[in-house]
């Protein structure tokens, strides 16, 4: 890591710990991105400290301050490990730590889905964008399926105006690929008989949780409550506030260097900053 004053970002040397053997693992199976072949000189360590500075802050890649490595050579790795599933697969080992950590197996057995439509930058292309009418957002849909003690399992982004039951069954299909141990999940009433049905097909029992009729205003329904404090917890990430991501997949990716932020902090037991901490 190269001599410099940290930011609030930064990773301590224990979540680091964490994160090291998979992106060293990473760099000796690809060798490296540059065209020469030689071996990259940038820090691996100092480009994870910068996407957690771009996802923490929300400012755009070319605004990465000089003491990072160079933007372009940050956002190489970035696509590198997305399009590789990197990321995903260093989610998938931090999951299992952090079950572990909280006294349950490794592999969940339930989940909980929900969904939140975001507003987009003016860069996000028209074709990738829609309306969401229940919400009345112009933008995209971010579908999160986690466990029950809030760790994020699975994630897509849509177009705003794809329904629930279609994010539903992607998650769905996501989940059990990467968890074959899921057998139930649990959804609000804006899914419908098709993800039931579908979660079926997967072995899944799907119920729907219906609000309290006697109550009104805002209430804490049966476990739908974790998945929408998940979404809270990655919101603390500014890059999150909205959606400024040319591809979905880039979009998706965000969201799980938010997971692996939150992740190795839980695991570490080192506390995540508030806006207002940071």
């Amino acid at each position: 890591m190269s001599q410099r004053k940290p930011y609030p970002s930064d990773l301590s040397d224990a979540r680091w710990a964490l994160i090291e053997p998979t992106s060293t693992a990473w760099r000796k199976a690809r060798l490296d991105l540059r065209p020469t072949g030689q071996p990259a000189k940038v820090d691996l360590r100092d480009v994870f400290n910068a996407l957690l500075y771009i996802n923490r802050t929300g400012i755009p890649w070319k605004y990465l301050p000089h003491d990072f490595p160079n933007h372009g050579s940050v956002y190489a790795y970035y696509a590198a490990w997305r399009d590789e599933g990197i990321l995903a697969q260093l989610i998938y080992d931090l999951t299992g730590l952090a079950r572990v950590k909280e006294g349950r197996k490794p592999e969940p057995t339930a989940s909980v889905i929900d969904t939140q439509s975001v507003k987009t930058s003016t860069n996000v292309p028209l074709t990738s964008q829609g309306t969401d009418a229940a919400k009345k957002i112009v933008g995209r849909k971010r579908g999160i399926l986690s466990d029950t003690i809030g760790l994020i399992l699975a994630v897509t982004v849509t177009a705003a105006s794809l329904s629930e039951n279609a994010v539903g069954i992607q998650l769905l299909d996501q989940a059990k690929k990467t968890y074959p141990t899921i057998s139930k999940s649990r959804v609000d009433t804006g899914f419908k008989n098709a993800v039931i049905e579908h979660g079926a097909s997967l072995g899944i029992d799907v119920e729907v949780v219906n609000r309290n009729p006697g109550v009104r205003g805002f209430h804490v329904a049966k476990r739908r409550w974790v998945v929408e404090r998940s979404i809270g917890w990655i919101m603390l990430h500014r890059r999150l506030a909205r959606d400024y991501e040319t591809l979905p997949a880039s979009s998706e990716t965000v969201i799980h260097v938010a997971s692996i932020d939150n992740l190795t902090k839980r695991i570490t037991d080192e506390t995540t900053p508030t806006w207002r901490g940071t």
